[in-house]
């Protein structure tokens, strides 16, 4: 086994990494735990202990509410882009290409064995040699070497790196600032992540779509979830998604409050709700409902549940069966095909990478219904909910916990019109625009009988939530979200009433 995937084993269960390489004390710089500044220990599904800024943890035992509070759209002032240099210095590339390799990067000793490339890369004045800084900051983030790490940072940018948490400091700025990644950042990236897991290594595609930018890209805290479809009842050290979850009738949720948040799914007359705190838990559902087969994914830092029929792909194209890959892009969780190790985009539902990216497949979405329970449950009385037991024994509620003061990771600048963890409902129209409806608005404009409109789009009451249709009625594929995880994927986003 590769030392850099032992690295990984202890990260998830906050070690002191040194041991994982070959001995080192906790003064060198091998790859530690995040910092006592950026996290605390709690324990995953399977009961390991994960840091803090994982994509997901436990949470408190509150009832959750149909919204958060949002606070305003206050990023930070990341300052004007650096100048990137006419020519990219040939020293940068000599110095990268001693940097990652597995040998060097599996080092102990890595970021004081690296000095005098890292005196390079601070030297040049090149901001674009800092997004492989931010890489290997996302994993080594303390040490007696990570002042070097720091150093070259912050002189390839000109900007003051926060050292209790320069990964995350030094991205938010380079996404921002829009930075070009440097020649050869794909092939730089790949050869770290495989080491740290060969599991990530087909995801970093030569052959990508267009839509994929590998600079947004980042490890969300936790293992990949690779087990084989219908097999999600094996315990698991990753975000444990659920194959054909056992469900109750509604007399069977009473477990669950009346007051609690579902997401509800009508597919051909028949409804399902799934619970949010489950949600939570599990990040990503393959169910059939209706006849249909779907996946439902549900990223809890952007706040969005979404779903995807997979049984609309091309003869002789297998069922795409979705899992959670422990990647991130933009605090967005990036979601793969088990079956093809194809990833898509989890917004949009289109194969980025691999065999199915290659066929140009793109799920069609079916909509989704944030409401109460109770809610759901007077309007769908024949409704199926998820079993308490996938909750495994835990009562998640993020929204009001871990989430509460807004984006955990990196998401650079976040368009001002609307603050950055305000709830829309998303939805494209006929034109192809895409179109931000904020929730508590337009709620209150229907409760009020007005109505609520954009282009071919006309949103009404449903359930307790609220949902998008078409001048003929028709269902869209609408869902809800943060706003700024919205705007950062539909960058040309309308927001109504605005």
């Amino acid at each position: 086994m590769r030392q850099f995937t032992k690295i990984l084993a202890f990260l998830l269960t906050i070690a002191v990494l040194a041991a994982a390489c070959g001995g080192s004390s906790a003064d060198e710089d091998s790859a530690p735990a995040p910092s006592e500044a950026d996290s605390s220990e709690v324990e995953d599904a399977d009961g390991e202990e994960t840091a803090d800024d994982t994509e997901t943890e436990a949470g408190s035992e509150t009832s959750d509410s149909t919204e958060s509070e949002s606070a305003p759209n206050d990023r930070p002032d990341f300052g004007p882009a650096p100048e990137v240099p006419a020519e990219y210095d040939p020293a940068l590339v000599a110095a990268f290409n001693e940097m990652f390799t597995e040998e060097a990067l599996t080092s102990p000793t890595f970021a004081s064995d690296q000095q005098q490339n890292l005196e390079t890369i601070a030297a040049s004045e090149d901001p674009r040699a800092a997004w492989l800084i931010a890489d290997i900051l996302r994993f080594i983030n303390r040490g007696g070497g990570l002042q070097n790490l720091i150093d070259a940072a912050q002189g390839s940018t000109g900007a003051d790196i926060d050292n209790l948490s320069p990964w995350g400091d030094l991205a938010d700025h380079l996404i921002a600032w829009d930075t070009p990644a440097p020649p050869d950042y794909l092939t730089h990236k790949r050869t770290l992540f495989s080491v740290v897991s060969e599991s990530w290594e087909p995801f970093f595609d030569d052959n990508a779509n267009e839509l994929v930018d590998y600079r947004y890209w980042s490890w969300g805290g936790v293992r990949i979830d690779d087990r084989a479809y219908d097999q999600t009842d094996e315990q698991c050290n990753c975000i444990p998604a659920a194959d054909n979850p056992e469900v109750t009738d509604a007399a069977g949720g009473d477990w669950y409050e009346d007051d609690r948040i579902v997401f509800g799914v009508e597919i051909n007359g028949e409804a399902r709700a799934y619970p949010r705190n489950i949600m939570e838990i599990r990040e990503m559902v393959n169910d059939t409902l209706g006849g249909r087969d779907f996946a439902m994914p549900y990223c809890t830092l952007c706040g969005s549940a979404q779903v995807f029929y997979t049984d609309e792909v091309p003869d002789g194209v297998e069922r795409p069966i979705l899992r959670t890959s422990g990647l991130l892009s933009r605090s967005n969780k990036v979601m793969y095909d088990i079956r093809t190790q194809s990833v898509f985009d989890t917004f949009l539902g289109i194969a980025l990478t691999g065999p199915l990216s290659e066929q140009g497949i793109e799920l069609n979405q079916a909509p989704v219904i944030t409401t109460t329970w109770g809610e759901w449950k007077q309007e769908h009385p024949d409704t199926t909910i998820l079993d308490e037991s996938l909750a495994l024994g835990r009562d998640s509620d993020l929204l009001n916990t871990r989430d509460a003061d807004g984006p955990i990771f990196p998401i650079g600048n976040v368009d001002p019109r609307l603050a950055v963890q305000e709830p829309v409902l998303g939805v494209v129209a006929e034109s192809g625009t895409p179109v931000a409806f904020p929730v508590d608005a337009a709620r209150s404009s229907l409760l009020d009988g007005e109505t609520v409109e954009f282009e071919n789009i006309t949103i009404e009451l449903a359930s307790g939530g609220i949902q998008a249709v078409d001048a003929d009625g028709n269902e869209l594929g609408s869902h809800q979200a943060f706003w700024f995880a919205w705007s950062q994927f539909h960058e040309t986003t309308e927001v109504w009433g605005l």
